[in-house]
């Protein structure tokens, strides 16, 4: 495939395309998830808008592991390399295949059926002489793999893999440690991060750094500060005992000029109630440059301060070059969910464009102190609305219009940081972005940017975890705590991205439930760490069965750790039909010029045909 183009786009399935005769005598393929600097760009020229409709299916190849369920995915952005495209599929088997035939060399498969929990976006290549190998994480475990053979590198951990729970310097259980992102390579080294829980038992998200030959840890970045580092004060005392998250999930970006690694990092948990961790919190929601063999910090910026409204940063960052007054600047630019480009020089960590503090709405929920202002960039503008005004909503059709108005009017939404109330506040960005994980896209010859989009807002809704004159039962306490968030206080789920609970008795039976709780599955992590009774008393709850242990006052509590608030769960602001309450477009792809900040073009992405046949 010859091609000279910003590659946004992932594989739901391999496809590869042929029809037009190759000019070019080399290709260096695609030999990191995202390509070199996270640019998502080749310079190849074949393809261009003069021929790509001549393109035809070369071939297809299917992974064979479909989940039944029907909630599966590939999201996995293929690494290429000496004609080898490595791949993962839904149930995170490693598979290598000949990118010009489509035909399976060979499969690594370390899970049995079924046993997936989360989704894969990508595999590291690392090679030295005759050893080549393949490094990516299933489950709980980082593997390393013979890039030739597809056996496991004995020498690598133990027996060839080592567990991502461990090693954590923290004195919290890690029950709900894996990694979504591939991590990076530099010599011998691989820095990766993780995904971890967003309740308030998540593990801490800290960077660490492994020894590819041998698997063991050779440096750890601590994200949430441990005493004597930089940053410990942003937090109330020994909070690093006891808190979770500010975690890197979505990837991140190596300078190999300069040595460093770009890590965009989440939000501390509980993503939406920070009464217990007053301050601002750092490393929360901040772009940090680490010395990639030492993992010293060399510079950051906190994109959120405080961060309520679970704005992690989505995507890893791209390198990229701006010139300015006839000088060229190496340069970093990180997309948000709040649909801004952060842009700064890669060495110093100095903003090519002003960020201005802004004032911010203070909370309305008992104990919260949030921070009084956040940052805004002055240049480029924000990518996305980010804010939902009363002339923005939907136009569909009268009923559509006026059922929207009705539920508009009671929330808040004055401010892209309004805080989370229990009156409702309306997200918009909602809580997947804005930017996305799937990051931007960069043309390094027009210095231009590439960002999709998405503009959808959601609502968030804050309730009491203990409400007097009201008794809960063990059971549903714990369900408050664990699975809410989730599957919502009715159990009723979250649109496509979460399944509703009720009537889960008819469907699965307690030995599956069981199961499913120790092990996590897709989007839902493991809760090995709760007690045996707890998960039977959930169980009991859910199923709507006796046994959900005594009824008490209690707050909803999870790892010992008492909230005063839970939210209702993650609610898209749909209107009557299930469509976005806000009016089109609801999706967009922006073009950025970075010498300027200003704007290219943004154009409409994506469309529901129902809808187009309408002529809408």
């Amino acid at each position: 495939m010859f091609l000279k183009t910003c590659l946004l786009c992932f594989f739901p399935i391999v496809v590869l395309f042929a029809g037009c005769q190759s000019t070019e005598t080399t290709y260096d393929g695609w030999p990191v998830a995202g390509n070199t600097g996270n640019t998502h760009y080749s310079s190849l020229t074949q393809i261009d808008s003069s021929n790509v409709q001549q393109l035809q299916v070369a071939w297809t190849f299917h992974t064979g592991d479909i989940d039944t369920g029907k909630r599966s995915e590939i999201q996995c952005n293929p690494v290429v390399v000496d004609g080898i495209m490595y791949i993962t599929s839904p149930n995170l088997q490693l598979l290598a295949i000949d990118a010009a035939t489509g035909v399976k060399k060979w499969a690594f498969n370390p899970l049995k059926a079924g046993e997936a929990t989360h989704v894969n976006r990508g595999v590291v290549y690392w090679s030295k002489g005759n050893d080549k190998r393949i490094l990516y994480t299933a489950a709980s475990r980082l593997y390393a793999v013979n890039a030739l053979t597809g056996q496991l590198v004995a020498g690598f951990g133990d027996k060839g893999s080592t567990d991502l729970r461990e090693g954590l310097d923290s004195d919290k259980k890690a029950g709900y440690v894996i990694a979504t992102s591939p991590g990076i390579v530099f010599n011998d080294l691989l820095v990766l991060g993780s995904r971890v829980s967003e309740t308030s038992d998540a593990a801490p998200g800290h960077i660490r750094a492994y020894n590819v030959l041998t698997g063991k840890r050779e440096w750890i970045f601590h994200t949430i500060p441990h005493p004597g580092e930089f940053g410990y004060d942003t937090w109330p005392a020994d909070a690093w005992k006891t808190m979770g998250g500010v975690n890197s999930w979505s990837g991140m970006t190596l300078d190999p000029e300069t040595g460093l690694v770009y890590v965009p990092l989440g939000s501390p948990s509980f993503d939406f109630y920070g009464g217990d961790r007053k301050g601002v919190n750092l490393f929360g929601n901040s772009l940090v440059a680490l010395d990639v063999m030492t993992g010293k910090r060399i510079w950051h910026f906190q994109a959120v301060h405080h961060d309520l409204w679970d704005r992690d940063l989505p995507a890893a960052p791209t390198l990229v070059t701006v010139n300015r007054g006839g000088k060229n600047i190496k340069a970093v630019a990180q997309i948000s969910k709040q649909g801004f480009v952060f842009l700064f020089n890669r060495a110093t960590g100095e903003p090519l464009f002003p960020i201005a503090e802004q004032p911010v709405p203070a909370s309305s929920l008992n104990g919260e102190l949030t921070w009084a202002t956040q940052p805004f960039p002055v240049k480029p503008a924000p990518f996305v609305r980010q804010h939902f005004t009363e002339d923005q909503v939907t136009d569909l059709s009268p009923a559509s219009t006026q059922a929207v108005k009705q539920r508009w009017e009671k929330l808040e939404s004055a401010n892209l940081f309004s805080p989370p109330s229990k009156q409702g506040t309306i997200i918009l960005p909602g809580f997947d972005g804005g930017g996305e994980w799937g990051g931007a896209g960069y043309d390094p010859e027009t210095s231009t940017l590439y960002v999709n989009a998405s503009e959808m807002p959601w609502i968030l809704t804050m309730v009491d975890a203990q409400v007097k004159n009201k008794q809960l039962t063990r059971g549903e306490q714990v369900y408050q705590a664990a699975c809410a968030t989730c599957h919502g206080l009715d159990r009723t789920g979250a649109q496509h991205l979460f399944p509703s609970l009720i009537g889960i008795g008819s469907r699965m039976d307690d030995k599956a439930i069981h199961a499913l709780l120790l092990s996590g599955r897709g989007r839902m992590p493991s809760y090995a760490h709760l007690s045996q009774d707890d998960r039977d008393m959930v169980t009991a709850f859910i199923t709507g069965s006796k046994n959900q242990g005594p009824a008490t006052e209690t707050a909803a509590s999870d790892a010992g750790n008492t909230l005063p608030y839970i939210h209702t769960g993650y609610h898209r602001f749909t209107d009557s039909l299930g469509y976005p309450a806000i009016k089109p477009p609801w999706g967009v792809l922006v073009a950025i010029n970075l010498n300027t900040g200003e704007q290219s073009w943004n154009v409409r992405l994506g469309e529901y045909p129902e809808l187009t046949a309408k002529g809408i």
